[in-house]
């Protein structure tokens, strides 16, 4: 196989992996979910541009924040809701056990309970009032694409730096090392805040190494729920310093 079918289908399990898109890769040419790491931020900024497109399209007949709201769901049905369902489980997990195995183990549950709820509803009030924040203008666009990048971005600081917690499971299989592999993605998302908006690097950088030492004190390693959280918060904080800039500008 040469490198550029490869890439390729990397891209192609990046998306299948992380949306509801449609994406056929034939059993022989599945890699590790590890390996098509690199493209998760490009799977952000496609489906930025969805989220934002929405927003804009919204903007011509309602307020800000109901624009936001439905951006939001938009990228949500986009994504089938997998990094929220990790949000819930990691703040369910985290702050209900009581060892180790106990936090494991709710994170497993199908169930969401009180600390996931008030997590999402948090993540969600947040992420909306600050989007709201945005101008409807073709440069908003460009924004929620750099968001969508260096949310994802965040995920490859306890892929490549912690252990999974695991013998199984999605956060076993998704092991980054700090390869070409990692340096790109990264170079993905500073790139695209660095033409849009600095801050977001801040705002990523706080998020992924803050996941990480939280994943790495409650359960001694990464797991799916902690990838999908870590995303979910960096996008949450990575929009509120989108507000910052844009009131402050």
């Amino acid at each position: 196989m040469n490198l550029a079918r490869a890439r390729w289908i990397e891209i192609k399990l990046a998306f299948a992996f992380l949306t509801r898109l449609p994406c056929s890769i034939e059993p022989g040419e599945r890699p590790e979910i590890g390996n098509a790491a690199w493209a998760f931020p490009i799977v952000g900024i496609a489906v930025g541009l969805f989220s934002g497109s929405v927003y804009l399209a919204a903007s011509l007949a309602l307020p800000a924040l109901p624009s936001a709201i439905l951006a939001m769901i938009a990228a949500i049905l986009a994504t089938g809701a997998l990094h929220e369902d990790g949000l819930a489980d990691v703040a369910d997990g985290f702050g209900g056990g009581t060892s180790r195995d106990d936090k494991l183990r709710i994170m497993r549950d199908s169930q969401v309970g009180s600390f996931g709820m008030v997590a999402l509803i948090a993540t969600f009030v947040l992420t909306a009032s600050a989007m709201a924040t945005a101008p409807a203008e073709a440069r908003a666009l460009a924004w929620f694409a750099a968001i969508g990048a260096c949310s994802r971005a965040a995920m490859f600081v306890p892929m490549a730096l912690l252990q999974p917690a695991r013998s199984d499971g999605l956060g076993h299989a998704a092991v980054l090392t700090l390869g070409w592999r990692f340096w790109i993605a990264i170079a993905f998302a500073t790139c695209a805040a660095l033409a849009t908006v600095p801050e977001l690097i801040l705002a990523t950088a706080l998020i992924a190494a803050s996941m990480l030492l939280l994943a790495k004190r409650q359960v001694g390693g990464q797991t799916g729920d902690v990838l999908g959280a870590t995303q979910k918060v960096a996008e949450c904080a990575c929009w509120l310093a989108l507000a910052f800039h844009v009131n402050a500008s």
